[in-house]
C-alpha cells in the first residue's frame, strides 16, 4: 500500500496492546505519529524508536488541559493534525452488584469520557481544515453484551458505539470521517492484570462471573487468535481508504458474535413485531 500523504496520526493509550503495535507500524510505514501514555518514559521503552516522526506525550485523559497541551504540541510540531485515534482504555470484570459506583465512573471516566475529552479539542483544528478521521476504539463488547461479569465495561463500550455514530452526522459536513472500532478477542495484555480490573468486594454467589473471570484470565489470556499487528495494518489501510466505513468489526469472532446478535434482534423484532406495534392511537 503506497502512503496517500504524510498524515499525522494521534493515538492514545499507545505503550501497551493495540496502540503501541499500531504506533509502531505507523512509524515503520513512514506515518508522523503524536503518541500519549500517562508515564511518557515508558512510552519511549515500549516503541523504542527515535525519530522527528515520534513525539511521544505523556497525557492524563481525565484533564481536559492535559489533553487540549498534547494536542497543540502535535500540531506546533507537525503543522497539523489529521488522524485521532482513541485507544486508550482498560477492562473491568465484576458483576454489576459487585461493582462500586466509584469502580463503574472510573471505567467511564477513561473509556467514554476520557475519548470525548479528546474530540472535544480536536475537532477545533480538523473543522478549521475541513478533512480528518477519527478511530474509536470500541469492542465486540460494545455490540453485544452476554457477558457475565462485563456489564460495566460493555456498558462503556456501547456508548463509544451510540457517540461515535451521533459524531459522524455531526463532522460529516466538515469533511470528517468517524469509524468505531470493535476488536474480538486479540493477543495484547488486555487480560493481564494491569489492564483487566475487579471488584473490591466480591459476592461468592457469582460463580458464574467468577468462572468467566478465571476463563479470561487464565484460558484465554496469552492464546487469543487475533494477531494485533495486523489489526493496526487494517486499521491504517482503512484510514487510507476514501470510502472508509463507519463501523469496522476487527476478526472473525467478532463478525460472528455481531452477526448472532444481529440474528437475535431480528428474532425478537419478529415474534412481538404485532403486539409491539400496536400501540399507536386508534384512528
Amino acid at each position: 500500500m503506497e502512503i496517500s500523504s504524510q498524515k499525522v496520526w494521534f493515538v492514545t493509550g499507545a505503550s501497551k496492546g493495540l496502540g503501541l503495535d499500531l504506533v509502531k507500524q505507523l512509524l515503520e510505514q513512514g506515518y508522523k505519529v503524536a503518541a500519549t501514555s500517562r508515564n511518557v518514559e515508558e512510552l519511549k521503552n515500549a516503541v523504542g524508536i527515535v525519530s522527528d516522526n515520534f513525539l511521544p506525550l505523556s497525557v492524563q485523559l481525565n484533564q481536559e488541559e492535559s489533553i487540549a497541551k498534547a494536542i497543540q504540541e502535535t500540531v506546533k510540531h507537525f503543522g497539523k493534525i489529521e488522524v485521532i485515534v482513541n485507544n486508550a482504555g482498560y477492562g473491568l470484570v465484576g458483576a454489576l452488584e459487585e461493582l462500586s459506583d466509584a469502580e463503574a465512573r472510573q471505567n467511564f471516566d477513561v473509556n467514554v469520557f476520557g475519548s470525548l475529552n479528546v474530540i472535544r479539542e480536536a475537532l477545533p483544528y480538523l473543522r478549521q481544515q475541513k478533512s480528518g478521521h477519527i478511530f474509536n476504539i470500541a469492542s465486540i463488547g460494545g455490540f453485544i453484551g452476554a457477558f457475565p461479569g462485563f456489564g460495566i465495561y460493555c456498558a462503556t463500550k456501547f456508548a463509544v458505539h451510540g457517540f461515535s455514530e451521533s459524531l459522524a452526522t455531526e463532522v460529516k459536513p466538515f469533511g470528517i470521517k468517524v469509524t468505531v472500532v470493535s476488536p474480538g478477542y486479540f493477543r495484547t495484555n488486555f487480560l493481564n492484570d494491569t489492564s483487566l480490573s475487579v471488584p473490591k468486594n466480591q459476592i461468592t454467589d457469582y460463580q458464574n462471573v467468577r468462572d468467566v473471570q478465571n476463563i479470561h484470565e487464565n484460558d484465554y489470556n496469552g492464546n487469543q487468535n487475533g494477531d494485533p499487528i495486523k489489526a493496526a495494518k487494517v486499521m491504517i489501510e482503512v484510514a487510507e481508504n476514501p470510502s472508509a466505513p463507519l463501523h469496522l468489526f476487527l476478526g472473525a469472532d467478532a463478525y460472528h458474535l455481531a452477526e448472532l446478535k444481529m440474528e437475535a434482534v431480528k428474532q425478537d423484532l419478529e415474534a412481538f413485531r404485532t403486539l409491539a406495534t400496536s400501540t399507536g392511537f386508534d384512528n
